[in-house]
């Protein structure tokens, strides 16, 4: 289950990071023991990675990036390595659903972005369906996290976890209208937790 790469990885840039990027982290409480979907808003690249700072070293982690990530190089095999796997989202990506579902049900947690993209301030993005699919297929339960938009060297920048959201379905698999209902208040209260509306 662990990673020692992401381990040793997180052990040598965590302080580097938190550096140029100190975290004000809020609701480490509400951190299930069990796999969950963490769904985060995405204003900027260094979103996967103040999350991943904000988490444990040892925390049991996947992550989905976007495939252009995985054609850089150096990066992409960093990131392989770190856990990540790609998706086209462009399409609808069976592979990475299926990859999804697997890594949830062997125990690990999945960082994902619901809205596909980054958004900036004032920005309206639908967010995409999918993402609540995986998690009732796999049978977690959703976590938003609020990352903060404005990031300024040595600036703190707040990290607010909110409380594990149970998606809401009536058949065995759930529905389409389900799975954007379910994706769309999870990103509600992801932004309620910054105080966005």
């Amino acid at each position: 289950m662990k990673n020692r790469f992401y381990t040793a990885m997180w052990k040598l840039l965590r302080p580097l990071v938190l550096l140029l990027h100190p975290l004000d982290i809020q609701g480490e409480e509400n951190m299930p023991d069990e796999p969950v979907m963490i769904c985060a808003n995405h204003s900027s690249g260094w979103d996967p990675i103040l999350l991943v700072c904000a988490l444990a070293c040892d925390f049991p982690l996947r992550i989905m990036a976007k495939q252009q990530l995985f054609k850089i190089p150096v990066v992409g095999g960093f990131i392989r390595r770190m856990g990540a796997f790609p998706v086209d989202r462009g399409n609808n990506d069976i592979g990475a659903v299926k990859t999804s579902i697997k890594s949830l049900k062997e125990g690990f947690s999945l960082l994902i972005f619901p809205e596909g993209t980054r958004v900036k301030n004032g920005e309206k993005v639908t967010p995409k369906g999918g993402a609540a699919m995986i998690a009732i297929r796999a049978g977690v339960k959703m976590l938003p996290v609020f990352i903060g938009t404005t990031k300024r060297l040595f600036q703190r920048i707040p990290l607010i976890i909110g409380k594990p959201y149970a998606p809401v379905y009536t058949e065995r698999k759930g529905t389409a209208e389900e799975y954007q209902q379910n994706v769309d208040e999870i990103m509600r209260q992801v932004y309620e937790l910054g105080g966005v509306q």
